[in-house]
Protein backbone atom coordinates (compact mmCIF):
# COMPACT_ATOMS: atom_id res chain seq x y z
CA UNK A 1 0.00 0.00 0.00
CA UNK A 2 1.39 3.30 -0.47
CA UNK A 3 1.84 6.08 1.87
CA UNK A 4 -0.97 8.19 2.38
CA UNK A 5 -0.20 12.07 3.06
CA UNK A 6 -2.84 14.58 5.00
CA UNK A 7 -1.45 18.12 4.13
CA UNK A 8 -2.72 20.83 7.12
CA UNK A 9 -2.81 24.29 6.47
CA UNK A 10 -3.56 27.26 8.35
CA UNK A 11 -5.41 30.32 7.75
CA UNK A 12 -6.39 33.61 8.92
CA UNK A 13 -4.65 33.57 12.40
CA UNK A 14 -1.70 31.77 13.26
CA UNK A 15 -1.54 30.00 17.03
CA UNK A 16 -5.04 28.24 15.90
CA UNK A 17 -3.44 24.66 16.81
CA UNK A 18 -2.32 23.43 13.67
CA UNK A 19 0.60 21.33 15.94
CA UNK A 20 -2.16 19.50 18.23
CA UNK A 21 -4.91 18.88 15.76
CA UNK A 22 -1.95 17.08 13.81
CA UNK A 23 -1.07 15.14 16.87
CA UNK A 24 -4.68 14.54 17.99
CA UNK A 25 -5.42 13.10 14.33
CA UNK A 26 -2.21 10.88 14.39
CA UNK A 27 -3.54 9.34 17.67
CA UNK A 28 -6.67 8.61 16.54
CA UNK A 29 -5.09 7.00 12.87
CA UNK A 30 -2.42 5.38 15.49
CA UNK A 31 -5.19 3.61 17.52
CA UNK A 32 -6.35 2.04 14.08
CA UNK A 33 -3.47 0.09 14.04
CA UNK A 34 -1.73 2.46 11.44
CA UNK A 35 1.75 3.73 11.55
CA UNK A 36 1.87 7.39 11.31
CA UNK A 37 4.25 9.50 11.38
CA UNK A 38 3.60 13.87 11.56
CA UNK A 39 6.50 16.33 9.83
CA UNK A 40 6.74 20.17 10.41
CA UNK A 41 7.22 22.52 7.39
CA UNK A 42 8.43 25.88 8.66
CA UNK A 43 8.40 28.54 5.94
CA UNK A 44 11.28 30.80 8.04
CA UNK A 45 14.65 30.98 7.03
CA UNK A 46 16.82 29.70 9.56
CA UNK A 47 18.28 26.16 9.16
CA UNK A 48 16.77 25.35 12.45
CA UNK A 49 15.53 27.13 15.60
CA UNK A 50 18.87 26.61 17.45
CA UNK A 51 20.37 29.89 17.47
CA UNK A 52 16.47 31.88 17.60
CA UNK A 53 15.89 33.50 20.95
CA UNK A 54 12.95 31.50 22.93
CA UNK A 55 11.16 34.89 23.23
CA UNK A 56 11.30 35.14 19.68
CA UNK A 57 10.64 30.92 18.89
CA UNK A 58 10.07 28.56 22.25
CA UNK A 59 10.93 26.08 23.37
CA UNK A 60 13.81 24.13 21.08
CA UNK A 61 12.81 20.44 20.74
CA UNK A 62 15.69 17.69 19.70
CA UNK A 63 15.29 14.27 18.75
CA UNK A 64 17.03 11.75 19.73
CA UNK A 65 19.76 11.62 16.49
CA UNK A 66 20.21 15.39 17.41
CA UNK A 67 17.42 17.68 15.42
CA UNK A 68 16.74 21.07 16.39
CA UNK A 69 13.51 21.01 15.98
CA UNK A 70 10.26 23.15 16.28
CA UNK A 71 8.07 22.41 19.88
CA UNK A 72 5.31 20.97 17.74
CA UNK A 73 7.61 17.89 17.48
CA UNK A 74 7.55 17.22 21.18
CA UNK A 75 3.42 17.43 21.02
CA UNK A 76 3.87 14.92 18.09
CA UNK A 77 5.81 12.28 20.14
CA UNK A 78 4.34 12.47 23.33
CA UNK A 79 0.80 12.11 21.52
CA UNK A 80 2.17 9.21 19.24
CA UNK A 81 4.43 7.70 21.83
CA UNK A 82 6.73 7.70 18.58
CA UNK A 83 10.16 9.31 18.17
CA UNK A 84 10.62 11.59 15.40
CA UNK A 85 14.18 12.69 13.55
CA UNK A 86 16.58 15.11 11.40
CA UNK A 87 13.85 14.52 8.70
CA UNK A 88 10.44 15.05 10.72
CA UNK A 89 11.51 19.31 10.62
CA UNK A 90 11.63 21.12 7.36
CA UNK A 91 12.97 24.69 7.17
CA UNK A 92 12.72 27.26 4.48
CA UNK A 93 16.58 27.14 5.00
CA UNK A 94 17.34 23.91 5.07
CA UNK A 95 15.54 23.70 1.71
CA UNK A 96 17.91 26.78 0.14
CA UNK A 97 21.11 25.46 1.73
CA UNK A 98 20.79 21.95 0.02
CA UNK A 99 19.61 23.47 -3.21
CA UNK A 100 22.67 25.73 -3.10
CA UNK A 101 24.93 23.20 -2.16
CA UNK A 102 23.76 20.92 -5.15
CA UNK A 103 24.14 23.91 -7.27
CA UNK A 104 27.79 24.46 -6.28
CA UNK A 105 28.63 20.84 -6.59
CA UNK A 106 27.38 21.45 -9.99
CA UNK A 107 24.03 18.53 -9.33
CA UNK A 108 22.18 20.84 -12.00
CA UNK A 109 24.37 20.74 -14.73
CA UNK A 110 24.87 24.54 -15.72
CA UNK A 111 21.01 25.29 -15.32
CA UNK A 112 19.63 28.42 -14.29
CA UNK A 113 18.95 27.40 -10.90
CA UNK A 114 15.01 28.89 -9.70
CA UNK A 115 11.77 28.30 -7.32
CA UNK A 116 10.31 26.73 -9.67
CA UNK A 117 11.08 23.64 -10.40
CA UNK A 118 14.46 23.54 -8.01
CA UNK A 119 13.22 24.68 -4.76
CA UNK A 120 9.92 22.90 -5.30
CA UNK A 121 11.54 19.82 -6.14
CA UNK A 122 13.82 19.54 -2.83
CA UNK A 123 10.57 20.22 -0.75
CA UNK A 124 8.55 17.24 -2.44
CA UNK A 125 11.58 15.41 -2.25
CA UNK A 126 11.83 16.00 1.52
CA UNK A 127 8.24 15.27 2.27
CA UNK A 128 8.74 12.18 0.16
CA UNK A 129 11.62 11.03 1.66
CA UNK A 130 10.53 10.47 4.93
CA UNK A 131 8.22 8.13 3.89
CA UNK A 132 11.12 6.07 1.80
CA UNK A 133 13.42 6.04 5.61
CA UNK A 134 9.97 3.65 7.13
CA UNK A 135 7.26 1.73 5.92
CA UNK A 136 4.25 4.27 7.14
CA UNK A 137 1.10 4.29 6.49
CA UNK A 138 -0.11 7.79 6.70
CA UNK A 139 2.48 11.23 7.31
CA UNK A 140 0.78 13.76 8.08
CA UNK A 141 2.60 17.21 6.87
CA UNK A 142 1.29 20.59 8.76
CA UNK A 143 2.88 23.82 7.00
CA UNK A 144 3.68 26.25 9.75
CA UNK A 145 2.22 30.09 9.28
CA UNK A 146 -0.82 30.99 7.67
CA UNK A 147 -1.64 30.88 3.97
CA UNK A 148 -1.12 34.13 2.30
CA UNK A 149 2.29 34.53 3.59
CA UNK A 150 4.71 35.11 1.08
CA UNK A 151 7.38 33.00 2.74
CA UNK A 152 4.71 30.16 2.75
CA UNK A 153 3.76 30.17 -1.28
CA UNK A 154 6.56 27.72 -1.99
CA UNK A 155 5.30 24.88 0.58
CA UNK A 156 1.81 25.23 -0.83
CA UNK A 157 3.24 25.05 -4.56
CA UNK A 158 4.49 21.84 -3.15
CA UNK A 159 1.88 19.83 -1.90
CA UNK A 160 -0.47 21.49 -4.25
CA UNK A 161 2.24 19.25 -7.39
CA UNK A 162 2.23 16.40 -5.04
CA UNK A 163 -1.69 16.17 -4.55
CA UNK A 164 -1.56 16.53 -8.45
CA UNK A 165 1.07 13.66 -9.21
CA UNK A 166 -0.16 11.23 -6.23
CA UNK A 167 -2.80 9.64 -6.85
CA UNK A 168 -6.03 11.01 -5.61
CA UNK A 169 -6.89 8.35 -2.94
CA UNK A 170 -3.58 9.45 -1.59
CA UNK A 171 -3.94 13.00 -0.19
CA UNK A 172 -6.18 14.66 2.36
CA UNK A 173 -5.87 18.49 2.13
CA UNK A 174 -7.09 19.66 5.83
CA UNK A 175 -7.52 23.24 6.62
CA UNK A 176 -7.83 25.14 10.19
CA UNK A 177 -9.52 28.04 10.10
CA UNK A 178 -11.17 31.05 12.58
CA UNK A 179 -14.58 31.61 13.07
CA UNK A 180 -14.83 34.55 15.88
CA UNK A 181 -17.43 35.57 17.79
CA UNK A 182 -18.44 39.57 17.24
CA UNK A 183 -20.03 40.24 20.93
CA UNK A 184 -21.29 43.47 19.49
CA UNK A 185 -23.36 41.32 16.78
CA UNK A 186 -24.06 38.67 19.11
CA UNK A 187 -23.14 36.11 16.36
CA UNK A 188 -20.20 34.14 15.41
CA UNK A 189 -18.94 35.30 11.98
CA UNK A 190 -17.77 32.69 8.96
CA UNK A 191 -16.46 35.66 6.30
CA UNK A 192 -12.69 35.40 7.97
CA UNK A 193 -13.38 31.35 6.90
CA UNK A 194 -14.64 31.82 3.65
CA UNK A 195 -11.54 34.37 2.44
CA UNK A 196 -9.18 32.11 3.95
CA UNK A 197 -10.19 29.13 1.82
CA UNK A 198 -10.51 31.59 -1.24
CA UNK A 199 -6.88 32.22 -0.83
CA UNK A 200 -6.28 28.59 -0.64
CA UNK A 201 -8.27 27.89 -3.57
CA UNK A 202 -6.12 30.56 -5.44
CA UNK A 203 -2.78 28.83 -4.68
CA UNK A 204 -4.80 25.52 -6.20
CA UNK A 205 -5.66 23.92 -3.05
CA UNK A 206 -9.40 22.95 -2.30
CA UNK A 207 -9.45 21.74 1.14
CA UNK A 208 -11.32 18.46 1.69
CA UNK A 209 -12.11 19.47 5.27
CA UNK A 210 -12.23 22.60 7.10
CA UNK A 211 -11.31 22.47 11.12
CA UNK A 212 -13.12 25.49 12.67
CA UNK A 213 -11.61 27.36 15.55
CA UNK A 214 -13.74 28.52 18.10
CA UNK A 215 -14.25 29.73 21.76
CA UNK A 216 -18.15 28.27 21.21
CA UNK A 217 -19.95 25.61 19.73
CA UNK A 218 -20.82 25.86 15.69
CA UNK A 219 -24.65 25.29 15.04
CA UNK A 220 -25.56 22.57 12.08
CA UNK A 221 -26.93 25.76 10.40
CA UNK A 222 -23.66 27.43 10.68
CA UNK A 223 -21.38 24.45 9.56
CA UNK A 224 -24.05 24.21 6.06
CA UNK A 225 -22.97 27.72 5.56
CA UNK A 226 -19.49 27.11 5.67
CA UNK A 227 -19.69 24.01 3.51
CA UNK A 228 -21.75 25.94 0.64
CA UNK A 229 -19.62 28.79 0.40
CA UNK A 230 -16.15 26.60 0.65
CA UNK A 231 -16.95 23.93 -1.52
CA UNK A 232 -16.59 20.82 1.20
CA UNK A 233 -18.93 18.49 2.77
CA UNK A 234 -21.41 19.33 5.71
CA UNK A 235 -19.71 16.61 7.91
CA UNK A 236 -16.30 17.62 6.92
CA UNK A 237 -16.78 21.05 8.62
CA UNK A 238 -15.47 20.18 12.05
CA UNK A 239 -16.10 22.41 14.80
CA UNK A 240 -12.45 22.88 17.19
CA UNK A 241 -14.10 24.76 20.26
CA UNK A 242 -11.58 25.86 22.73
CA UNK A 243 -11.13 22.81 24.97
CA UNK A 244 -9.99 22.99 28.92
CA UNK A 245 -7.40 20.94 27.65
CA UNK A 246 -5.17 19.68 24.63
CA UNK A 247 -5.35 16.30 25.70
CA UNK A 248 -9.29 16.50 24.96
CA UNK A 249 -9.11 16.80 21.40
CA UNK A 250 -8.55 13.66 20.17
CA UNK A 251 -11.62 12.81 21.66
CA UNK A 252 -13.45 15.49 20.77
CA UNK A 253 -11.86 14.54 17.05
CA UNK A 254 -13.04 11.06 17.36
CA UNK A 255 -16.36 12.31 18.51
CA UNK A 256 -17.14 13.81 15.11
CA UNK A 257 -15.68 11.08 12.95
CA UNK A 258 -12.60 12.90 12.20
CA UNK A 259 -10.52 9.67 11.71
CA UNK A 260 -13.36 7.80 9.73
CA UNK A 261 -13.66 10.67 7.50
CA UNK A 262 -9.79 10.97 6.63
CA UNK A 263 -9.56 6.85 6.43
CA UNK A 264 -12.81 7.16 3.70
CA UNK A 265 -10.86 9.77 1.42
CA UNK A 266 -7.91 7.71 1.57
CA UNK A 267 -9.30 4.69 0.86
CA UNK A 268 -8.36 2.80 3.79
CA UNK A 269 -11.73 1.79 6.04
CA UNK A 270 -11.60 -1.53 4.51
CA UNK A 271 -8.16 -2.39 5.20
CA UNK A 272 -7.73 -0.93 8.86
CA UNK A 273 -7.09 -3.35 11.88
CA UNK A 274 -9.34 -1.61 14.09
CA UNK A 275 -12.80 0.21 13.11
CA UNK A 276 -12.70 1.67 16.08
CA UNK A 277 -10.14 3.61 17.08
CA UNK A 278 -8.90 2.06 20.81
CA UNK A 279 -8.81 5.24 23.04
CA UNK A 280 -9.26 3.47 25.98
CA UNK A 281 -5.84 4.53 27.45
CA UNK A 282 -6.10 7.61 26.61
CA UNK A 283 -9.61 8.03 28.59
CA UNK A 284 -7.93 6.38 31.38
CA UNK A 285 -5.65 9.08 31.15
CA UNK A 286 -7.78 11.73 30.56
CA UNK A 287 -10.18 10.93 33.62
CA UNK A 288 -7.01 11.04 35.75
CA UNK A 289 -6.04 13.99 34.61
CA UNK A 290 -9.33 15.73 35.31
CA UNK A 291 -10.07 14.05 38.84
CA UNK A 292 -6.94 15.10 41.11
CA UNK A 293 -7.01 13.92 44.56
CA UNK A 294 -4.95 17.14 45.92
CA UNK A 295 -2.80 19.64 44.48
CA UNK A 296 0.99 20.57 44.92
CA UNK A 297 3.18 23.76 43.74
CA UNK A 298 6.27 23.64 42.26
CA UNK A 299 8.12 26.95 41.04
CA UNK A 300 9.73 26.57 37.76
CA UNK A 301 12.69 28.70 37.74
CA UNK A 302 13.71 29.98 34.42
CA UNK A 303 14.92 32.74 32.10
CA UNK A 304 12.17 32.98 29.17
CA UNK A 305 9.48 32.33 31.81
CA UNK A 306 7.18 35.39 30.19
CA UNK A 307 6.61 33.17 27.02
CA UNK A 308 3.93 30.40 27.59
CA UNK A 309 6.12 28.05 25.29
CA UNK A 310 9.51 28.53 26.33
CA UNK A 311 9.51 25.53 28.71
CA UNK A 312 6.77 23.96 27.01
CA UNK A 313 8.33 20.02 27.47
CA UNK A 314 8.59 20.66 31.26
CA UNK A 315 5.69 22.34 31.61
CA UNK A 316 4.01 19.12 29.80
CA UNK A 317 6.03 16.57 31.63
CA UNK A 318 4.42 18.11 35.08
CA UNK A 319 1.12 17.46 33.45
CA UNK A 320 2.00 14.37 32.44
CA UNK A 321 3.24 13.28 35.79
CA UNK A 322 0.66 14.88 37.91
CA UNK A 323 -2.27 12.45 35.81
CA UNK A 324 0.49 9.21 36.58
CA UNK A 325 0.10 10.13 40.39
CA UNK A 326 -3.71 11.34 40.46
CA UNK A 327 -2.55 14.77 41.53
CA UNK A 328 -2.88 18.35 40.09
CA UNK A 329 0.59 20.07 39.80
CA UNK A 330 0.51 23.82 40.12
CA UNK A 331 3.87 25.36 38.05
CA UNK A 332 4.52 28.78 39.77
CA UNK A 333 6.72 29.95 36.97
CA UNK A 334 9.61 32.35 38.16
CA UNK A 335 11.82 34.84 36.59
CA UNK A 336 15.25 33.86 37.66
CA UNK A 337 15.87 38.09 37.50
CA UNK A 338 13.10 38.52 40.39
CA UNK A 339 14.52 36.38 43.19
CA UNK A 340 17.52 38.53 44.18
CA UNK A 341 15.42 42.07 43.91
CA UNK A 342 12.37 40.76 46.06
CA UNK A 343 14.28 38.45 47.76
CA UNK A 344 13.97 34.32 47.42
CA UNK A 345 11.66 33.72 50.68
CA UNK A 346 9.45 35.91 49.29
CA UNK A 347 9.43 34.69 46.00
CA UNK A 348 9.46 31.02 46.51
CA UNK A 349 7.62 30.54 50.08
CA UNK A 350 4.87 27.49 49.84
CA UNK A 351 6.15 25.71 47.48
CA UNK A 352 6.75 21.96 47.82
CA UNK A 353 9.42 21.93 45.20
CA UNK A 354 12.04 23.27 43.05
CA UNK A 355 13.08 23.13 39.28
CA UNK A 356 16.40 25.02 37.44
CA UNK A 357 15.44 25.44 34.09
CA UNK A 358 17.78 25.02 31.14
CA UNK A 359 19.05 28.21 29.48
CA UNK A 360 21.79 30.40 28.00
CA UNK A 361 24.16 33.31 29.19
CA UNK A 362 24.84 35.08 32.20
CA UNK A 363 21.56 37.05 32.94
CA UNK A 364 19.52 35.91 35.69
CA UNK A 365 22.26 32.93 36.48
CA UNK A 366 23.01 34.63 40.17
CA UNK A 367 18.74 34.27 41.08
CA UNK A 368 18.73 30.55 39.66
CA UNK A 369 22.01 30.12 42.30
CA UNK A 370 20.25 31.13 45.29
CA UNK A 371 16.80 29.19 44.12
CA UNK A 372 19.25 26.30 44.50
CA UNK A 373 20.71 27.13 48.04
CA UNK A 374 16.87 27.93 49.21
CA UNK A 375 16.13 24.30 48.34
CA UNK A 376 19.26 22.47 49.42
CA UNK A 377 19.58 24.62 52.83
CA UNK A 378 15.48 23.73 53.29
CA UNK A 379 15.74 20.41 52.29
CA UNK A 380 12.91 20.70 49.78
CA UNK A 381 12.94 18.68 46.15
CA UNK A 382 15.15 20.23 44.37
CA UNK A 383 15.20 19.22 40.28
CA UNK A 384 17.93 20.69 38.01
CA UNK A 385 17.64 20.32 34.37
CA UNK A 386 20.65 21.39 32.36
CA UNK A 387 21.77 24.70 33.26
CA UNK A 388 20.20 23.69 36.44
CA UNK A 389 22.10 20.77 37.25
CA UNK A 390 24.80 23.49 36.83
CA UNK A 391 24.19 26.13 39.13
CA UNK A 392 23.56 23.53 41.51
CA UNK A 393 27.19 22.79 41.46
CA UNK A 394 28.28 26.20 41.70
CA UNK A 395 26.37 27.01 44.52
CA UNK A 396 27.70 23.89 46.13
CA UNK A 397 31.23 24.51 45.34
CA UNK A 398 30.50 28.31 46.78
CA UNK A 399 28.30 27.33 49.55
CA UNK A 400 29.77 24.07 51.35
CA UNK A 401 33.22 23.48 49.50
CA UNK A 402 33.65 27.10 50.49
CA UNK A 403 35.36 27.94 47.23
CA UNK A 404 34.75 31.87 46.55
CA UNK A 405 34.07 32.68 43.27
CA UNK A 406 33.46 29.27 42.21
CA UNK A 407 31.37 29.86 38.83
CA UNK A 408 31.28 28.12 34.93
CA UNK A 409 33.60 29.62 32.45
CA UNK A 410 30.67 30.60 30.11
CA UNK A 411 30.18 33.59 33.10
CA UNK A 412 32.87 34.06 33.96
CA UNK A 413 36.04 32.96 32.28
CA UNK A 414 38.64 33.80 35.34
CA UNK A 415 37.11 32.23 38.11
CA UNK A 416 39.26 30.44 40.54
CA UNK A 417 36.97 27.46 40.83
CA UNK A 418 35.82 26.88 37.24
CA UNK A 419 33.27 23.92 38.48
CA UNK A 420 31.99 24.14 35.19
CA UNK A 421 33.89 24.22 31.52
CA UNK A 422 33.38 24.50 28.10
CA UNK A 423 33.49 20.69 26.55
CA UNK A 424 36.93 20.18 24.74
CA UNK A 425 35.17 19.28 21.22
CA UNK A 426 33.57 22.66 21.84
CA UNK A 427 36.66 24.93 21.47
CA UNK A 428 37.73 26.68 18.29
CA UNK A 429 33.88 26.42 16.71
CA UNK A 430 33.23 29.49 14.41
CA UNK A 431 29.71 28.73 14.05
CA UNK A 432 26.80 28.69 16.72
CA UNK A 433 24.36 26.67 14.96
CA UNK A 434 23.86 22.83 15.04
CA UNK A 435 27.51 22.59 16.66
CA UNK A 436 26.41 21.92 20.55
CA UNK A 437 26.58 18.21 22.16
CA UNK A 438 22.70 17.62 20.87
CA UNK A 439 21.00 14.01 20.59
CA UNK A 440 20.95 10.99 22.73
CA UNK A 441 23.57 9.45 24.57
CA UNK A 442 24.02 7.08 26.76
CA UNK A 443 24.53 7.56 30.35
CA UNK A 444 25.70 4.56 33.04
CA UNK A 445 24.18 4.89 36.57
CA UNK A 446 25.70 3.89 39.75
CA UNK A 447 23.60 1.10 41.69
CA UNK A 448 21.82 1.86 44.62
CA UNK A 449 22.11 5.75 43.51
CA UNK A 450 18.43 8.00 43.62
CA UNK A 451 18.55 7.95 40.01
CA UNK A 452 19.45 3.58 39.65
CA UNK A 453 15.94 3.35 42.05
CA UNK A 454 14.17 5.65 39.66
CA UNK A 455 15.19 4.29 36.79
CA UNK A 456 15.30 0.34 37.77
CA UNK A 457 18.39 0.24 34.93
CA UNK A 458 21.87 0.54 35.18
CA UNK A 459 21.90 1.81 31.79
CA UNK A 460 19.46 4.77 29.95
CA UNK A 461 19.83 6.88 27.08
CA UNK A 462 19.03 10.37 27.19
CA UNK A 463 18.84 13.78 24.67
CA UNK A 464 21.07 16.59 25.00
CA UNK A 465 21.85 20.28 24.45
CA UNK A 466 24.79 22.26 25.76
CA UNK A 467 28.46 23.26 25.47
CA UNK A 468 29.03 22.81 28.89
CA UNK A 469 30.20 20.55 31.50
CA UNK A 470 30.91 19.49 34.94
CA UNK A 471 34.93 20.29 35.24
CA UNK A 472 36.65 16.64 35.44
CA UNK A 473 39.65 18.85 37.55
CA UNK A 474 37.39 19.44 40.26
CA UNK A 475 34.84 16.09 40.36
CA UNK A 476 36.64 14.50 42.99
CA UNK A 477 36.90 17.64 45.67
CA UNK A 478 33.33 18.21 44.77
CA UNK A 479 32.79 14.36 45.74
CA UNK A 480 34.61 14.23 49.13
CA UNK A 481 32.55 17.49 50.20
CA UNK A 482 28.82 14.79 49.54
CA UNK A 483 28.27 15.68 46.26
CA UNK A 484 27.10 12.47 44.50
CA UNK A 485 28.09 11.87 40.62
CA UNK A 486 25.42 8.78 39.94
CA UNK A 487 25.19 9.12 36.08
CA UNK A 488 28.15 9.48 33.98
CA UNK A 489 29.02 8.86 30.05
CA UNK A 490 31.17 6.31 30.32
CA UNK A 491 32.71 6.53 27.00
CA UNK A 492 33.73 9.95 27.42
CA UNK A 493 34.32 10.51 30.89
CA UNK A 494 31.29 13.09 31.31
CA UNK A 495 28.70 13.97 34.44
CA UNK A 496 24.88 13.09 33.45
CA UNK A 497 23.79 13.12 36.92
CA UNK A 498 24.78 14.41 39.95
CA UNK A 499 22.92 13.90 43.79
CA UNK A 500 22.96 15.03 47.30
CA UNK A 501 21.89 11.68 49.12
CA UNK A 502 21.92 13.67 52.42
CA UNK A 503 18.78 15.21 51.05
CA UNK A 504 15.18 14.34 50.52
CA UNK A 505 15.08 14.89 47.27
CA UNK A 506 18.10 16.69 45.39
CA UNK A 507 19.26 15.81 41.49
CA UNK A 508 20.71 17.53 38.83
CA UNK A 509 20.55 16.22 35.16
CA UNK A 510 23.10 17.89 32.64
CA UNK A 511 20.42 15.94 30.00
CA UNK A 512 16.92 16.95 29.00
CA UNK A 513 14.33 14.25 30.44
CA UNK A 514 11.52 16.52 29.45
CA UNK A 515 11.61 15.63 25.68
CA UNK A 516 11.15 11.66 26.57
CA UNK A 517 7.46 12.02 28.39
CA UNK A 518 4.64 10.79 27.27
CA UNK A 519 1.07 10.48 27.49
CA UNK A 520 0.24 7.80 29.56
CA UNK A 521 4.24 7.31 30.22
CA UNK A 522 5.49 10.10 32.02
CA UNK A 523 9.46 10.56 32.36
CA UNK A 524 9.97 8.50 35.71
CA UNK A 525 12.78 11.32 37.17
CA UNK A 526 9.30 13.86 36.97
CA UNK A 527 7.27 11.28 38.60
CA UNK A 528 9.48 10.85 41.32
CA UNK A 529 9.76 14.08 42.20
CA UNK A 530 6.24 14.84 41.80
CA UNK A 531 6.15 12.27 44.37
CA UNK A 532 8.77 13.73 46.67
CA UNK A 533 7.06 16.99 46.37
CA UNK A 534 3.64 15.36 47.32
CA UNK A 535 5.24 14.07 50.55
CA UNK A 536 7.02 17.35 51.18
CA UNK A 537 3.30 18.96 50.95
CA UNK A 538 1.53 16.61 53.05
CA UNK A 539 4.25 16.81 55.66
CA UNK A 540 4.31 20.59 55.73
CA UNK A 541 0.53 21.72 55.23
CA UNK A 542 -1.10 18.43 56.50
CA UNK A 543 -4.71 19.72 56.67
CA UNK A 544 -5.69 20.34 53.52
CA UNK A 545 -2.49 18.49 51.77
CA UNK A 546 -2.20 21.55 49.19
CA UNK A 547 0.86 23.65 49.19
CA UNK A 548 -0.13 27.53 49.30
CA UNK A 549 -0.33 29.08 45.83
Amino acid sequence: MPTKYIFVTGGVSSSLGKGIFCASLGRLLTAHGLKVTIQKLDPYINVDPGTMNPYEHGEVYVTDDGAESDLDLGHYERFLDYPTSQANNVTTGRVYQEVIRKERAGAYLGRTVQVVPHIIDEIKRRILRLADNAAYDVVLCEIGGTVGDIESLPFLEAIRQLRYELDHACTVSAHLTLVPYLAAAGELKTKPTQHSVKTLLSFGLQPDMLVCRSDRRLGIELRRKIALFCNVEAQAVIAAVDAESIYEVPVNLAAQGVDRLVLAQLNLLGGIQTPKPDISGWMGFLERLKSPTSTITVALVGKYVAHQDAYKSISESFVLAGAELGISIRVRYVLSDTILERGVVSVLEGVAGVVVAPGFGRRGIEGKIEAVRYARTRDIPFFGICLGLQCAIIEFARNVCGWKGANSTEFDPTSPYPVIDFMEEQRGLETKGGTMRLGGYACHLVTGSLAYRIYGQEEVRERHRHRYEVNNEHRAALEEAGLCFTGLNVARNLVEIAELPAKRWFLGTQFHPEYRSRVGNPHPLFTSFAAAALAYTIEQWPAGSSAAS
